[in-house]
């Protein structure tokens, strides 16, 4: 059973279930099964058949996820292009992913017919012209477990972008562990920010609320709208990215504004350190606050409960925990390399001891196997054991204490030795999480030089943080402080550290 069968198996058990609330726009299950027949057969008459890979730029809400399950009923794969992606980008995507078709919104559509890369893909299909075509009363076509389903693209923070191959297997992997972690249940409210949750939730009878939230305009992002949302629709569960979480914590502490139906929060894509973990639970008192660790390819790791992380010591240098691994996962930390791994028929992974750091490495059902068309990238992130077992290196460092718990240490590429010390800039981020008009922070090296690089949302501070940094364990140590902090660009809460000029 893939994906879309399980969406026709809840669009059959609750058919008069609102599906998706889309602003003013509302579709129930039974509404969006018609809508996504109608559409398969519009791919159908213009030649779209099993197999063929679809690139698809349309924002989260109801087209998307109508598009993207009519794929699925036809065999086709679903290439998946975040609503925040630049147009040069979009073309590296589309070269990459080698496609036959391509459906977007009508700008993007307009200007495929300028781009090389788009102008070639022989399929254009105009998501709107669906309501053309009668719907197929044929049965969703059966495609092999271990076919493609659909290939998303790392965000390319440390290079060129990685097109993750994901199979229909390893989708319904990956949706048991999401479905359990995130204990959703038919009827639920939920509202998400990040689209593969969107498709758990159609798997299971569950309605999603589209938040009033641009991922390509973040600082557009007007909270108040959001609680208005919250409130109308009585919304039970909020998934979505620490950033987007914080701005409604914020807005609720600052306005005195309760959300009494919001009874669970999990949020992932990037680490929540202390400071930020306190305020989520003033902001949220009443809900189950969870922090998911993962990555494009190993979602979940592990996860913790923000009430766990408001009892870790403020400010300390000791690595950020995360929880203990998911029962799903495995976990080992290995030595620290550049270089790809390659295991012998004889040779086992060694694992660091206890409490030691370096890199992460995960395997299990739910973790990445492939990627589309780039042997480079599997011989760099990936292990391969005579057992059959696939490691996945994570590229994050962190260590295991005795008791099993996995804690961070930050991205293997931004550690660096100075002054015969071992420095993790990832730890001195959540110190400054703690300093008063810090807003975010990390430190880098740059020609023997070492800086701490700051954003201030109260420049007064500037003086107390200077003579703070002082105390730190870093020799000559710089302070500089910029106006705006580079963010990564999906979930616009990590800091891109490619990007840090001092």
């Amino acid at each position: 059973m893939n994906v879309y069968h399980l969406f026709e198996s809840a669009a059959h058990r609750w058919p008069q279930q609102v599906a998706i609330v889309d602003g003013e726009r509302t579709i129930t299950y039974q509404e969006l099964e018609t809508a996504i027949r109608q559409t398969a057969a519009q791919m159908k008459a213009r030649g779209i058949r099993p197999g063929d890979r679809v690139l698809v730029f349309i924002p989260m809400g109801i087209d998307l996820y109508r598009t993207v399950l009519a794929l699925y009923r036809v065999g086709a794969v679903a290439v998946f292009l975040d609503e925040w992606v630049s147009w040069r980008r979009m073309e590296l995507c589309a070269r990459l992913a080698d496609c036959r078709g391509f459906t977007g919104i009508w700008k993007a559509r307009v200007l495929s017919w300028f781009s090389m890369p788009l102008w070639k893909v022989p399929v254009k299909i105009n998501p709107d012209h669906y309501l053309k075509y009668a719907p197929e009363e044929s049965a969703a076509t059966e495609v092999e477990a271990d076919q493609p389903a659909l290939i998303t693209f790392t965000t390319g923070s440390t290079g060129t972008p990685k097109a993750a191959l994901r199979s229909h297997a390893f989708l319904q992997k990956q949706f048991e562990v999401l479905r359990e972690e995130m204990d959703v249940q038919p009827g639920d409210v939920d509202m998400t920010v990040l689209p593969i949750v969107l498709l758990i939730n159609l798997g299971v009878g569950a309605t999603s609320v589209i938040a009033r939230f641009k991922a390509a305009q973040p600082d557009a992002f007007d909270p108040a709208q959001v609680v208005q949302q919250v409130q109308q629709q009585r919304v039970l569960r909020i998934t979505a990215s620490p950033f987007f979480v914080r701005r409604l914590a914020e807005h609720c502490l600052k306005n005195n504004t309760t959300l009494p139906s919001l009874k669970k929060v999990l949020t992932g894509g990037a680490p929540v350190f202390p400071a930020e973990a306190r305020l989520f639970c003033r902001a949220f008192p009443e809900a189950d606050i969870r922090v998911a660790y993962g990555s494009t390819e190993a979602e979940p790791i592990s996860v913790i409960s923000a009430s766990v992380l408001t009892h870790v010591e403020a400010g300390g240098l000791a690595g950020l925990p995360v929880g203990k691994v998911h029962h799903a996962a495995e976990v080992k930390i290995i030595s620290i390399t550049d270089e790809p791994i390659a295991l012998k028929p004889e040779e086992t992974l060694l694992g660091c001891p206890p409490s030691e750091i370096g890199e992460i490495v995960v395997a299990g059902p739910h973790v990445l196997s492939a990627y589309w068309n780039s042997p480079e990238a599997l011989q760099r992130n990936k292990i391969y054991a005579s057992n059959g077992k696939i490691w996945h290196r994570t590229g994050d460092s962190g260590y295991l204490d005795h008791a099993g718990g996995l804690y961070l240490t930050g991205r293997c590429a931004s550690l660096f030795f100075h002054a015969g010390q071992l420095i993790c800039p990832f730890l001195y981020e959540n110190w400054l999480q703690e300093q008063p008009g810090v807003t975010l922070g990390t430190i880098i090296k740059r020609q023997e030089r070492v800086y701490l690089v700051v954003e201030l949302s109260d420049p007064e501070q500037e003086s107390v943080l200077r003579r703070a940094a002082k105390l730190l364990p870093v020799p000559a140590l710089e302070c500089l402080v910029m106006k705006k902090m580079p963010r990564d660009p999906r979930h616009h809460s990590k800091i891109d550290y490619a990007a840090l000029r001092p």
